[in-house]
């Protein structure tokens, strides 16, 4: 009998219901866990009488609504046929207000419950003299118990050097001897930051529950309501002292993952990195520029422990959800005769597994419960059970450990899993209706609806928005699977058959390597990612837009010519091509011949050099936003990279110089200072396969009518003029490499970050230095300049590269004046923008692109 036939044959007028029919999505845990969840968040880091004053009034609210009175019970129909009162024995429906009533109560006991929990995990993680002595910057020595896998942190661009890329460890203090020699035990979470030096690789092989020895200096955490109490700085290079060794279960755990990077030692440098962190969320390899890619391209989630990897192992084992519960379900376990029953409880078990091997941390315990909502819908093959079992795994989690409720992991993995589980399969349904197939209609749908929920939440850690990220989710999606199936098998088979292993994670490398390319690929596109309003405004914002642009599709997804038309301004917004960007924004303007790069805090400097081609001077510190000023500029080609000395804010920025453009050499300045960052652009050359050489003294090149003269620093060479005076400067801003340049009847004088002791030296050097018609002014304009150089060159403009509310007050108003009143018209990139210099003689133009 059909389910129409059951309907129409039964006794009700409103028929009966198919036993397998969905019915409305159960919503009555989603207030309770919101509310607990709030109640957590708000508590973590307000004093704890707020918190008991709070957790009060939540539960004298609760005690309140529960003591009114219900208003009159519906009426209902009485099995006899004979409607009645719904107040006697046989009442089937309760008031809707008493049911909101007690809703609203039990929405309140949550926050309650969520307050106080938050509050007693806080005052237990403070109590003790850690927080103390963290405020007062004192140095300890220690007993920890590590709590999670060592991190290595992305360095960052402060001024004109780059912070070291610091390794991150968790750990818990458990015996502690203070300044004074006393000794006390202890449980207090702190995060130990470790510089790398010699022993940066022991850190990184050290295993969770590994207790060290560490002598170090504590400081308050950086941020209220984290769990760490303080941060703990070790000392000294040499190796860590490990008192306690691991347990059990952690050594099996980091054999596997051991296992699985040594199997993958010999795939390609993107899959090398890139298998572990699909498997098992090791990211040890992951460079910082494949990083980015797959952050410019929302697939991050790719390389983070979540749900979907335990997924993909459940349907493998279970098949698909909806089949779970007939005789015709798929899957290894009925091919293996696995009963429903056994296979549930295997499932189980493969979850408690992906725990240990992931490690139990907060983000394996969010994709555990994940996958144990996709196990629960694979057992029922009913979506209607999957909110309550989201919301009352969001509910325990927030409980269990409170510290979920402010992690922005958390906040995205159930953003997305309900999104996956509430709008994908409407948005699915409405595209199969337009006829789109089925398989498409869900991969668009599921990557559709996790990115409209989670974008506003991203935008509050990056303040852009990815305009590729649906395309590239679904270009990678059909990789993932395979990748982490045969990961997994490699991760079981390298500690006993490596031989086997080895060959199978090459396979899985093919996989693997496609997800990279498709990150690296979508991130290098010109119009890859938009800058966007940071903070809660920003994030409001965005919202509001999708919401709008949802309503607006639902409109006309009925036209295609409306459709087709977004879908072609979409794909010009990502493509940016150069005759259309230059038509809407007049940028760059034609005949352009030097363009100074806005890239903040820094330089970079373009030298036209031909079609698509250009001499690129400094690269900034930002990689990302260089890349994207020579994308604006259509420099496809540079012939030389000039460096012209190692502070970070004009090398950080080489690999975005590097990216998707040939690059013939690299010059740099003979004085490597500071030497980390010599080294970081000897190590990015020599990886990209580009010529590094160094800057010879009075030098003259030629590229097509690009003709420049390098007349600084000083190493005793001889030139056409007569020997350079002086030895070569100690100092890295004296040590810019200054050059001459011509082009189409332009002079330019590009001066690096020289200090007035050089500027004299080169006023020295070249007495007869001409007129220029661009003077790029030296060091961000600060107030050290020299007076008379100025005087000398007389420049028609100059232009500073500097950043906004930098907080060094560059440039400064006496240099800026001083080069006004010298007849030069002053441009900055801090107000601005991007600046190109057009024409010569009479028709020379300075133009910014703001």
């Amino acid at each position: 009998m059909s389910a129409q036939d059951v309907h129409t044959a039964a006794p009700s007028r409103l028929g009966a219901a198919d036993p397998r029919q969905e019915g409305p999505v159960d919503l009555r845990l989603l207030p309770p866990a919101l509310a607990a969840w709030a109640g957590a968040a708000a508590a973590l880091d307000v004093p704890g009488r707020w918190t008991t004053v709070g957790v009060g009034l939540c539960l004298g609210a609760a005690m309140v609504l529960l003591a009114l009175p219900g208003l009159r019970p519906l009426r209902t129909a009485h099995p006899s046929g004979t409607g009645h009162e719904g107040s006697g024995a046989g009442s089937r429906w309760r008031s809707p207000t008493r049911l909101h009533t007690t809703a609203a109560a039990a929405a309140l006991l949550c926050a309650a419950a969520g307050a106080a929990s938050a509050g007693l995990h806080r005052a237990d993680a403070r109590q003790g003299p850690v927080p103390g002595l963290a405020v007062q910057f004192a140095g300890i020595d220690a007993e920890i118990i590590l709590t999670s896998d060592a991190r290595r942190t992305a360095p960052r661009v402060r001024g004109d050097h780059s912070t070291p890329d610091s390794l991150l460890l968790d750990a818990e203090i458990v015996r502690l001897t203070g300044p004074g020699g006393a000794a006390v035990r202890l449980r207090t979470p702190v995060l130990v930051i470790v510089t790398p030096g010699t022993a940066a690789a022991q850190w990184q092989r050290l295993l969770p529950s590994t207790r060290l020895r560490v002598s170090g200096r504590l400081a308050p955490p950086l941020r209220g309501g984290e769990r760490a109490t303080a941060v703990l700085r070790a000392e000294g290079k040499g190796l860590p002292r490990v008192i306690g060794p691991p347990t059990r279960l952690q050594r099996t755990a980091g054999g596997l993952r051991a296992g699985l990077r040594t199997a993958t030692d010999g795939l390609g440098p993107d899959a090398r990195a890139l298998l572990p962190g699909l498997v098992v969320g090791d990211t040890t390899r992951v460079t910082p520029e494949l990083h980015e890619a797959f952050r410019a391209t929302d697939l991050t989630h790719l390389m983070a422990v979540s749900g979907a990897n335990l997924a993909i192992l459940l349907v493998l084992l279970i098949g698909p959800p909806g089949r779970a519960l007939r005789v015709e379900r798929r899957g290894l376990a009925p091919v293996l005769g696995i009963s429903l029953r056994g296979t549930a409880l295997l499932g189980g078990g493969l979850t408690l597994a992906f725990v240990l091997v992931c490690r139990p941390e907060p983000s394996v315990l969010r994709a555990a419960a994940c996958g144990l909502i996709t196990l629960l819908a694979i057992g029922t093959g009913r979506r209607r059970t999957l909110i309550p079992a989201l919301a009352a795994a969001v509910l325990l989690l927030v409980l269990y450990d409170p510290w979920l409720a402010r992690s922005y992991g958390f906040v995205l993995s159930v953003l997305a899993t309900g999104a996956l589980l509430t709008l994908a399969p409407r948005w699915s349904e409405a595209l199969q209706r337009r006829r789109v197939p089925p398989r498409l209609a869900e991969a668009l749908a599921a990557a559709g609806a996790a990115q409209a929920v989670c974008s506003p939440v991203v935008v509050l850690l990056a303040s852009r928005v990815s305009l590729v990220g649906i395309p590239c989710n679904l270009l990678a999606e059909f990789a993932v699977a395979p990748a982490t199936v045969l990961g997994f098998a490699v991760l079981a088979l390298a500690p006993v058959a490596m031989p086997v292993a080895e060959p199978l994670a090459r396979v899985a490398g093919w996989p693997a390597g496609w997800i990279a390319a498709v990150a690296r690929a979508g991130a290098g596109l010109p119009g890859a990612e938009v800058d966007w309003p940071d903070g809660r405004p920003g994030a409001l914002l965005l919202a509001a837009l999708t919401v709008l642009l949802v309503l607006f599709a639902r409109r006309v997804g009925r036209r295609p010519w409306i459709c087709s038309a977004a879908a072609l301004l979409l794909v010009l917004a990502v493509l940016r091509p150069v005759p259309l960007t230059r038509v809407l924004t007049g940028w760059p303007p034609p005949g352009w011949t030097f363009a100074m790069c806005d890239v903040g805090q820094g330089d970079a400097l373009v030298l036209a050099a031909g079609p698509g081609a250009g001499v690129v001077v400094d690269a900034g510190p930002d990689p990302r936003l260089v890349d994207r000023c020579l994308r604006d500029l259509a420099i496809t080609r540079v012939p030389l990279l000039l460096l012209t000395h190692f502070h970070a804010d004009h090398v950080r920025g080489l690999t975005g110089v590097l990216r998707g453009r040939a690059v013939g050499a690299i010059q740099t300045t003979s004085l490597d200072e500071p030497p980390e960052q010599a080294a970081f652009v000897r190590r990015t050359a020599a990886a990209a396969g580009v010529p590094l050489v160094r800057t010879v003294p009075g030098e003259r090149r030629r590229t097509g009518a690009l003709v420049w003269q390098v007349l600084w620093p000083p190493g005793g060479a001889t030139t056409a003029t007569g020997p350079v005076a002086g030895p070569a400067p100690q100092e890295p801003n004296d040590a810019s490499v200054t050059l001459l340049v011509r082009t189409g009847g332009l002079t330019l004088l590009l001066l690096g970050d020289l200090e007035p002791p050089a500027q004299q030296g080169l006023l020295r050097s070249h007495p007869t230095l001409p007129r220029v018609d661009v003077l790029k002014v030296a060091h961000h304009g600060s107030a050290h300049q020299d007076a008379a150089l100025v005087r000398s060159t007389r420049p028609r403009f100059a232009l500073v590269s500097v950043g906004r509310d930098n907080p060094y007050g560059h440039p400064a108003a006496r240099t800026v004046e001083a080069l006004r009143a010298g007849g030069a018209v002053v441009l900055r990139t801090d107000r601005d923008g991007a600046i190109a210099v057009t024409g010569a003689g009479a028709g020379l133009r300075a133009v910014g692109r703001s």
